[in-house]
């Protein structure tokens, strides 16, 4: 599984990175977890708020940090 945050380094992208880290470490479930800061990138998935949630290529949230409890119930999903 493949989790990509999508953000340029603002306060609610890093925000959203430890949050990713939290609900992966505590879920055990093996992730390979990037960041993507590049503005082309990022509006390849038709994002354009950030920072944002990718699953396998598919956008799971935009323009806000969930909690590692919602984010750890996207994994298993």
């Amino acid at each position: 599984m493949l989790l990509e945050i999508l953000g340029t380094g603002c306060t609610k992208c890093k925000l959203l990175h430890e949050a990713v880290l939290k609900a992966v470490t505590e879920s055990g479930i093996v992730v390979e977890v990037r960041k993507v800061e590049d503005i082309a990138k990022i509006m390849e998935y038709g994002v354009m708020s950030t920072p944002a949630l990718v699953k396998d290529g598919k956008v799971l949230v935009a323009g806000k940090v969930p909690t590692p409890k919602e984010i750890a119930s996207w994994l298993v999903a």
